[in-house]
C-alpha cells in the first residue's frame, strides 16, 4: 500500500547548462567546493546533477586546482574513535 504513494525523485538538471556556462575556472574554489565532499572527494554526476560535459569540466578544474595547491587532495579526518579515556 505504501509503495503506491511513493513519489518519483525529482530529476536533477545541469546548473551549468541552465546558466549557459562554457568554461569552468579552476581558480573559482567556492564553486568547486560545491562539487566536492567534506573529505575532499569529487561528487559523482548522479549527486551533482551535472551533464557529462560539465561534470568533466568540473573534474578537470578540481584536479587543476589541486595541482596548483588551491584545494586539498584529502582532508584529515577528525574523530575520537581511537582515543582511550581514563575511566576513574
Amino acid at each position: 500500500m505504501a509503495n503506491d504513494y511513493q513519489r518519483q525523485p525529482r530529476r536533477k538538471y545541469c546548473q551549468f547548462c541552465k546558466d549557459g556556462v562554457d568554461h569552468i575556472d579552476y581558480k573559482d574554489t567556492q564553486l568547486l567546493r560545491k562539487y566536492m565532499t567534506d573529505r575532499g572527494k569529487i561528487k559523482p554526476r548522479r549527486v551533482t546533477g551535472a551533464c557529462r560535459q560539465h561534470q568533466n569540466m568540473v573534474q578537470n578544474a578540481i584536479k587543476r586546482a589541486r595541482t596548483m595547491a588551491l584545494m586539498p587532495y584529502t582532508v584529515a579526518v577528525v574523530s575520537n574513535r581511537g582515543v582511550r579515556r581514563n575511566r576513574d
